[in-house]
């Protein structure tokens, strides 16, 4: 089990990085809010992330 969280937790913080690296401060506020609306159930923060994220991997690279 403490394998598993562990595992896991690597994978969001490579996550995180990643959109760090290629998004910016708007890429890590978008998995800050899909992850948060996650753990607590909060469907709207959920939404509002994923939304977020879908936007900024759709839009044309500069």
């Amino acid at each position: 089990m403490a394998l598993l969280t562990l595992i896991g937790g690597a994978f969001v913080l490579g996550v995180q990085q990643l959109a760090a690296w290629r998004y910016g401060p708007v890429g890590i506020l978008g998995v800050l809010l899909f992850t948060l609306g996650l753990r607590t159930r909060h469907h709207s923060c959920t939404v509002a992330g994923a939304v977020l994220l879908a936007l900024m991997v759709a839009q044309p690279a500069h």
